[in-house]
Order: C-alpha cells, then structure tokens, then sequence
C-alpha cells in the first residue's frame, strides 16, 4: 500500500459527489445547492452563461449572493455543477442496442441532444478528465460499449472520446447557426443560402480551385449530414481495425506525428515574431501568384486575339 494521501477533492467536485461538506449557518430549506444550479441553469438556458453571476442567481431565487456562497463558494463550482447537471445520464436505451457500433450511435445523438438543449455547454473550458457522476456515467457508456470488442482499455477510450468530441464539435457548430437563425429572424435553410452567396462572392476558382467546385457542387446548401458522415466513417475506420484483430493481424503504425513544441505551448515571443514574419511572406506568395495568374490570362487572350486577326 502507499503511504501518499490521495489529494483533497475540490469541493466543487466533493459538491457533485454530495460528499461536501454543509453549511453550518443560513438559510434553511428555502435554499439548497440544488436550487442554486437549478436557477444558474435555468438563467444560462434563456439569456446565455454570461448572464449567470452569483448576484443573478441570487436574485432570481430572492436571496442575497452572501446567502449563495454558503453552499458553492465561488462561481467556478456554479459551472461544474451546472455542466454536471445539463449533463445528465446517458439514456438507457444503449444497453439495449445491438452491437457495439449502434450503441455508440445512440450515445453519439444523445450528446448532441444534450448540447443544442444547452449550448452555453460548449463555451465552457475543457479543463481534465470528467470526475463528476455524470460526465463519468457518459464515459463508463461508452466504454461499456466496447467492452465486447478486442480492443485494448487504452484503444476503448480513444474511441469514446472520439464520439464525445464529434459529439461536441457537431454541437458546437449548430449551435452556431441556431444563433444566426434567432439573431437574423432567417430560418436555417436561409442561413445557408446566404452564407453560400456570401462564399460565391469571394471564392475564385484561381486562388481556391477545390472549395471553388465544393461550392458549384452545391455543397454549402445540401441537406447532407457532414457530422454524422464523418462519425460513421470513423466507425468504419474502428470496425476495420477490430477486424483486423479478429484476423489475428498485429496493428503497429509507421506514421509519425507531428508532436506540440513546448514553445509554442509557452507562446515563446522569437517563435511568434518567425511566424509573423512566415505569415507575411506567405502573403505576398498569395499575391504574386494572384499577378502571375492574371498576367497569363492576359496573355493566353493577347494570343487568341492574335491568331484571330492572323
């Protein structure tokens, strides 16, 4: 056994658990951390999380902020038990699912759900592991989920976390335009038309050939699915490889990954400063192939005038 002390839990955390401690004075019954959260999430979920502060909170349940921090001592806990409970548990309707695919599905769409019914979710910072009842529960799904395949534990997480962060760049992007549509009165069909009247503006098929034909194409208007698209095919991608094992055939990548420099981590002034001076050069790349291009249509016209007249 070690004789380390397992670190204190935060009691933003120890609140989530229920494992913290109670106020010793204040009100009584007429306030909980339940109702707290209630009330933060109810204000986050009409007006936005900038609107949430211990002040408004307070005033919405009709108490003083003082009264508030008796129970979560500062607003960095309000938000972890607010995203704990816009979290929820995943739906049970997994377990029944056949396959381990359908039932990553089902958790998949479940999280969407739960983003655009909270989208104030997705502007809250990842800051580690999910160490709260909830966000566990949704990682134990998905790891459940799994727990027929011949991954390793390693390869299960890497795959739930890839659902979890499909989940929440979908999210992240519908809730976007969600806005748009309630800021601009236009529906998402219009918003849609407009951005891609916006994109036939400026996109030319010399500077940007390939979105030039993506826009043509009639891409930015469809009413395909980008986001479940491309979580299939990374099901795809996690079936082949399971596959593979089944065959008996060892998975050992060659690829080698480009790793994160602790400089640019650091924002290291001599490395921003290089990639200024990078970003400039570029530029002027950008817009002296832009003269060449124009210069040799020019020209390619110059010599069918001639032959023309010739």
């Amino acid at each position: 056994m070690s004789d380390v002390e397992p670190p204190e839990l935060p009691r933003g955390i120890a609140l989530a658990w229920g494992v913290a401690a109670n106020p010793q004075r204040g009100p009584k019954r007429e306030m909980s951390v339940e109702k707290i959260v209630d009330a933060a999430v109810e204000l986050a979920d009409a007006e936005g999380i900038g609107a949430v502060s211990m002040a408004a909170v307070a005033a919405k349940l009709g108490f003083t902020p003082m009264s508030l921090y008796r129970y979560v001592t500062a607003k960095d806990d309000l938000l972890l038990l607010m995203q704990e409970q816009a979290t929820g548990l995943p739906p049970d309707e997994y377990r029944v699912e056949d396959g381990w695919r359908a039932k990553l599905r089902t958790l998949f769409e479940a999280q969407v759900v739960v983003y655009l019914s909270h989208p104030w979710m997705l502007s809250l910072p990842i800051s580690g592991s999910p160490i709260t009842p909830n966000s566990s529960a949704w990682l134990d799904a998905g790891l459940a989920s799994l727990g027929e395949t011949p991954l390793t534990d390693a390869e299960r997480v890497a795959v739930a976390l890839s659902v979890t962060g499909e989940a929440r760049w979908y999210g992240l992007v519908s809730a976007g335009y969600t806005e748009q549509s309630r800021s601009s009165g236009l529906t998402a069909a219009e918003v849609s038309a407009q951005e891609a009247a916006l994109f036939d503006r400026v996109i030319s098929a010399d500077e940007y050939p390939a979105l030039r034909h993506a826009i043509d194409a009639g891409v930015f208007t469809a009413e395909d699915d980008p986001f479940r698209f491309a979580m299939e095919r990374i099901f795809d991608g996690v079936e082949a490889y399971i596959a593979g094992l089944d065959r008996g055939e060892a998975h050992v990548s060659d690829v080698e990954w480009i790793g994160v420099e602790p400089a640019e981590v650091a924002g290291d002034k001599k490395l921003r400063e290089a990639r200024k001076e990078v970003r400039a050069a570029e530029k002027a790349l950008r817009d002296a192939r832009k003269i060449e291009r124009v210069a040799l249509r020019d020209a390619h016209e110059r010599v069918g005038r001639a032959r023309k007249r010739d």
